[in-house]
């Protein structure tokens, strides 16, 4: 089969997806969270593998695509003012706003720098207590501890000139969101491993029991991928809806508890607004009361209308699972990663970069992706 010898252990990989075909008896959709599993997925051809009843739907999973445009526009503000060193993580270089993005701010003469830790940032400010150095913090789970360290670190050692723009989001209020939309197909859910080694498993139950989905916790790499589809696929097959963890060498129920208890002295959950999305409710972290003196908006005051995405964008449907890369009419003409129209083409985690970059030309089941070598 195509892209069966590029896994790991070719044999455990056919094994597992003979065992999908003969317990698969229907059409089933499933969604992966992630967008690192979504860029699994595309690179090996596990959609293509899998049989023709199983749809692998992509989910908002890509902490870069889905900080919104106002966030995004912010950042730009803050970037732009003199005396301030804004410190980024690099795939948020290129994520477009309104009008221009953080390359175009470097390019007119903005301090804008690429770190490789939010600690590298606080360091910075350390070396440099004459100059404002602002973090972008984005990401779900994940990165959140790490970025709540350093708000902790820069208390204790009272640095002034260090703050944060947080636009952390949360992945259970999001798949909630999904399930209540009248256009969900949904019904499994391959959640990400990552977020649950941070968070533990247990807002997952009850999401699982509210809209009798099954949820397996699961990893990234193909045989990852794969094992958790056969778990999804048996549940649904059996007409059971239970959380399962596929992915226990990282994942254990109660997660994280250093890390929990850093998440919980610096953040508090609030309203988040996702890029092409909305918002959604408790689907968000800020910077708690005692860590306001941290927070880059209100130290900079920044504010500004809503923002909207190009019409001829559909990134925001691509968050949603609504449609595929290539149904976008601009998908690989108006918008590819040299000349982004939204953050699903800019970020290493972003479903259309992963078809671009893996399926140039993306195009239903033919009988060319599914031929036997």
């Amino acid at each position: 089969m195509k892209y069966i010898d590029e896994f790991q252990d070719p044999e455990l990989a056919r094994r597992l997806l003979d065992d999908i075909a003969r317990t698969v008896t229907r059409p089933w959709a499933m969604m992966e969270v992630c967008g690192g599993q979504t860029h699994s997925i595309i690179r090996h051809g596990i959609d293509q593998l899998l049989p023709e009843d199983i749809e692998l739907i992509h989910g908002p999973g890509c902490p870069v695509c889905v900080t919104p445009l106002e966030v995004i526009d912010k950042a730009l503000e803050i970037a732009s003012r003199p005396g301030v060193i804004f410190c980024s993580f690099g795939d948020m270089l290129r994520v477009p706003g309104t009008d221009r993005d953080l390359f175009r701010v470097k390019s007119e003469g903005g301090d804008v720098r690429v770190v490789y830790s939010p600690l590298d940032a606080l360091r910075i400010a350390r070396q440099t207590p004459d100059r404002q150095v602002v973090f972008f913090g984005v990401g779900f789970e994940t990165t959140a501890p790490a970025i709540a360290m350093t708000a902790h670190q820069a208390r204790r050692l009272g640095v002034k000139n260090f703050s944060l723009l947080v636009s952390h989001v949360r992945v259970p209020p999001a798949i909630e969101a999904i399930m209540r939309s009248p256009d969900c197909r949904v019904q499994a859910f391959l959640a990400a491993g990552h977020v649950c080694s941070v968070m533990g498993t247990g807002e997952y139950p009850g999401l699982a029991d509210t809209y009798r989905v099954p949820i397996v916790v699961t990893g990234f790499e193909p045989l990852d991928i794969l094992e958790g589809i056969r778990r999804a696929v048996r549940q649904l097959e059996r007409g059971e809806h239970r959380v399962e963890n596929a992915y226990p060498r990282a994942v254990r129920a109660q997660g994280n508890q250093v890390a929990l208890e850093v998440l919980k002295e610096v953040f508090t959950t609030t309203d988040r607004a996702w890029r092409g999305i909305g918002t959604i409710a408790d689907s968000g972290w800020r910077l708690s009361d005692a860590y306001r003196d941290y927070d880059a908006e209100h130290r900079f005051d920044v504010t500004g209308p809503a923002a909207e995405e190009p019409a001829v964008c559909r990134s925001g449907e691509v968050l949603q699972g609504l449609v595929k890369p290539y149904e976008c009419a601009a998908f690989g003409t108006a918008c590819t990663p040299r000349t982004p129209l939204g953050a699903t083409m800019v970020s290493s985690e972003g479903a259309c970069a992963a078809y671009y970059l893996y399926r140039r030309i993306a195009t239903p089941r033919t009988e060319e992706t599914t031929s036997v070598d």
